[in-house]
This record gives structure tokens, C-alpha cells and sequence, in this order.
């Protein structure tokens, strides 16, 4: 299948800087290949525009000539892109066994209850954004949180007040 590229719909997104970013991120990959950009051209879009709803998603996949679906199914698996605003900072809690069994669950009430929201939901001041993760594959330092681009581990209320103030 044969896609058209069409690049202003992205050039409508991103300045000039960014769309450069995106070429760079194409030049990695031979002509034939272009759909290897996609998780390159997403991140800078997301970082851009702070997340990706369809018209982004469209323009990526426009930008690049790869169909629509290709670009949707990337950015709907991977729990680094965001598919709704998110605030300043993104606390990514594991729920998983490992870190349920030493205590996540402590630790996702304590957030909650700092932060008075729940997961998927953002602070009203748009500082933090709460989402709970499968796996963040840090088991040995259960209970383990990401923050941002950070991991922290072997979390406790207070390490995480601590966390929260260096945020704030």
C-alpha cells in the first residue's frame, strides 16, 4: 500500500525547529522505511503540544505516509504517550505483583490523598497528573514510582513527601 504523503498538517503542529527534529529522526532510516520515525515524530509532537489526540496522530501519519492505524496503534500501546492533558509533572505508579506485595498500594493512597486526585486525573494547579502502570520493571526496589523521566524506589510516604516538595 502506497500512502501520500501530505506534510502540512504537521507543519501546522510544530515550528520549524521541531519539524526539523522530526527529519532528523527520518534520516536514521532508509526512504522505504519511514514508519521507523514514528516513536521519534509522537515523542516530539507530545512534547510539543503536551499530548496526542487524533489530529496530531493524523498529521504524524500524514507527515510520515504510513497509515493512520500504524501511528495509533504505537501511541495507544506505549504508556509514555499521553492521549489526554497531562500536568507539569506525570507520577507513573507500578501496581504491579512485586510492588503491590511491598506496598503500592500505601503508596498510591498516600499520593492520592496528597494530591486529592485519582488515577488518570490532574492537580487543579496542573502540576502532576497520577497514572498507574503495569510494570516499570524495577522490581528489586518495589514499591518503585516514575516521575517524570526519574525512578525512584523502595518509595514511603515520606520519601515521596520529600519528592513532591522538590516539585512543587
Amino acid at each position: 500500500m502506497n500512502i501520500e504523503m501530505n506534510q502540512e498538517p504537521l507543519k501546522a503542529i510544530l515550528p520549524a525547529e521541531k519539524i526539523a527534529e522530526v527529519e532528523q529522526w527520518l534520516a536514521k532510516y532508509p526512504a522505504d522505511r519511514r514508519r521507523s520515525a514514528v516513536m521519534g515524530a509522537l515523542r516530539i509532537v507530545q512534547e510539543h503540544c503536551n499530548h496526542l489526540n487524533e489530529e496530531r496522530m493524523n498529521a504524524v501519519a500524514d507527515y510520515l505516509g504510513i497509515p493512520r492505524i500504524a501511528v495509533y496503534e504505537v501511541a495507544t500501546f506505549y504508556s509514555m504517550y499521553f492521549l489526554q492533558p497531562v500536568g507539569k509533572h506525570v507520577i507513573n505508579v507500578c501496581t504491579n505483583v512485586s510492588c503491590m506485595l511491598r506496598g503500592s498500594d500505601q503508596i498510591v493512597a498516600h499520593l492520592q490523598k496528597k494530591l486529592g486526585i485519582g488515577f488518570k486525573e490532574t492537580t487543579q494547579d496542573g502540576k502532576f497528573t497520577l497514572r498507574e502502570v503495569e510494570c516499570l520493571a524495577a522490581c528489586g526496589g518495589a514499591p518503585c514510582c516514575q516521575i517524570d523521566f526519574d525512578y525512584h524506589e523502595n518509595l514511603t510516604p515520606e520519601k515521596l513527601d520529600k519528592l513532591l516538595a522538590e516539585l512543587e
